[in-house]
């Protein structure tokens, strides 16, 4: 069932997804060599408790942590731990947090000191794609749109889909209907409507598509050990465009 929002939820779920995003920019001003995936955990924890809401992801199913932290070929969903970042890796750090009632959800794949000009091109490939994505995310389109808009911006550019994963719908659960994939064929799915609130989230691989869990169970990794990018937004369906209610200005101005 698809939970249609007003204007007074989408206010509220402004406010859990401005606290997601200056949790991620603060999180960012702690990435650096040496540093651990647990650490900025406990980072994150602290913020957004500091902010008065609770992070949405610490026990969800079982998670035992307030965020994902994905370094390299780790696709999504990995488990903050005492691994130490070295320069030239990359780590997706997934974020939500609920506050009113109502969750926000966001996720920014983060260079760790200097990366190769390759990596690079995949994480400008993979955010461009999240863009491409959200243009399409307006009243009466056809939900598939955004799938097929990312597809086309990261196949063009030679990357691979992830396709077990999927956006969301978003709302007093953090997880609703429908599911937004990152492929698709324009012209095809249910119509977008005002009221509609979703996450757009591609995960994109720099070789194979193809995915393995690890043993601890969430952890999704690329079967070729390549690595792969994740990029997300929250955002409201728009007459004209989509209202994205996160933001990834506190990262890139901070």
């Amino acid at each position: 069932m698809i939970y249609l929002k007003t204007d007074e939820d989408i206010e509220f779920m402004r406010v859990s997804n401005m606290i997601v995003a200056q949790t991620l920019a603060e999180v960012g001003r702690n990435i650096k060599p040496g540093v651990t995936t647990l650490q900025l955990d406990k980072v994150a924890e602290s913020f957004i408790r500091d902010c008065g809401a609770v992070p949405s992801f610490l026990g969800y199913d079982g998670f035992p942590n307030s965020i994902c932290t994905s370094v390299n070929d780790q696709v999504v969903h990995g488990i903050p731990s005492n691994y130490e970042l070295k320069d030239g890796d990359i780590v997706s750090v997934d974020c939500g947090a609920v506050k009113n009632g109502f969750h926000g959800d966001s996720c920014y794949t983060f260079a760790v000191g200097q990366v190769s000009e390759k990596v690079a091109a995949l994480l400008q490939s993979t955010k461009a794609a999240l863009y491409s994505g959200i243009a399409q995310a307006v009243e009466g389109a056809r939900i598939e749109n955004i799938g097929a808009a990312i597809q086309q911006k990261v196949e063009g550019d030679g990357y691979s889909v992830v396709r077990e994963y999927t956006g969301h719908g978003i709302g007093r659960m953090m997880h609703e209907d429908p599911h937004v994939r990152n492929y698709g064929k324009r012209g095809c799915g249910i119509k977008l409507r005002r009221g509609m609130v979703i996450a757009i989230e591609p995960m994109i691989a720099m070789g194979s598509r193809d995915i393995k869990i690890s043993k601890d169970g969430w952890t999704v990794t690329t079967v070729d050990h390549q690595p792969a990018a994740h990029f997300e937004h929250t955002l409201a369906i728009g007459a004209e465009k989509a209202d994205i209610l996160s933001s990834f200005k506190f990262i890139e101005n901070s």
